[in-house]
């Protein structure tokens, strides 16, 4: 075992220790980024090369600051995005979001699908449904400046058409076109506060969290949103708490002009994302 093998299998046990999810893949990640060396090649690294600035990301760490945030990037599907102070890091959870959407999208009988990401953030679903749906047309929105900061920088060269604003009232030119609109809205209740894991709730926007006292006002808003946008047949998906799945579904009712309600469970078989079509008139 050479000297940095050593060092992050100590750095391990220290994150461990600090109650860090993931100790041993943070651990690599950190030395991989230190290094600039993939995670695969971390044994080639010569003793003579190790970088002592390795600790201070591991102490970064340990302090529950994000892994994305020390090291500048977060991966999202077949994206690497770039992510820090200011905007919501994307979760794997949302990967199978994505996932069920892109298949929808395909499943479709249309050539150029108009897709809607509210609530976009870093960008992830907006680039990714452009990146896996090739001749999608993919609009993305985001309220917040702080976030639109690396919003743009992710979004700079690719078939993303940005807007700023508020998710209730946003891209009105395009209402009753949309194939699909998709969103990872806030949704963890103000009364949770306390409950949530230290690098979102110390390091994660407000805004990209909490939505009212029980973290579905935002959904709320998406649903008239998302009905003004969808053409009819067309589909919303959109992410919640695992605790919310009996819940959300019943706010795309077929009174508000919806059908086939739905919800789905991610990776791990909890309820993650809910999905309706818009009725047919």
């Amino acid at each position: 075992m050479n000297l940095l093998l050593a060092e992050v299998a100590q750095a391990t046990q220290r994150l461990a220790d600090a109650g860090v999810p993931s100790p041993r893949n943070d651990a690599e990640e950190l030395a991989a980024f230190v290094h600039a060396v993939k995670r695969g090649e971390l044994h080639t690294v010569k003793d003579i090369d190790f970088d002592a600035r390795y600790w201070e990301t591991v102490a970064r760490r340990e302090a529950r600051e994000p892994l994305q945030h020390i090291t500048g990037r977060a991966f999202f599907r077949y994206l690497e995005l770039q992510v820090g102070p200011g905007v919501f890091v994307p979760r794997p959870e949302t990967e199978s979001v994505v996932g069920w959407a892109i298949d929808a999208v395909r499943a479709m009988d249309v050539v150029e699908p108009l897709i809607v990401d509210l609530c976009t953030g870093s960008g992830a679903i907006a680039l990714a449904m452009a990146q896996e749906v090739p001749r999608s047309r993919v609009h993305a929105v985001e309220l917040s400046e702080d976030a639109l900061t690396w919003t743009r920088k992710n979004v700079e060269g690719s078939r993303v058409h940005l807007h700023q604003g508020n998710a209730f009232t946003a891209v009105p030119e395009l209402d009753g076109q949309a194939d699909l609109v998709i969103s990872n809205p806030p949704y963890i209740p103000l009364t949770e506060w306390e409950y949530v894991a230290p690098e979102a709730r110390d390091h994660d926007p407000d805004i990209a969290l909490f939505s009212g006292e029980d973290g579905l006002d935002t959904i709320r808003g998406i649903e008239r949103t998302a009905h003004r946008l969808l053409r009819p047949g067309g589909i919303v998906v959109v992410e919640h708490a695992d605790t919310q799945g009996g819940q959300v579904p019943w706010i795309f009712t077929e009174e508000r002009g919806w059908a086939d309600a739905a919800d789905h469970p991610d990776l791990n078989n909890r309820p993650r994302f809910a999905t309706a079509r818009r009725a047919m008139p």
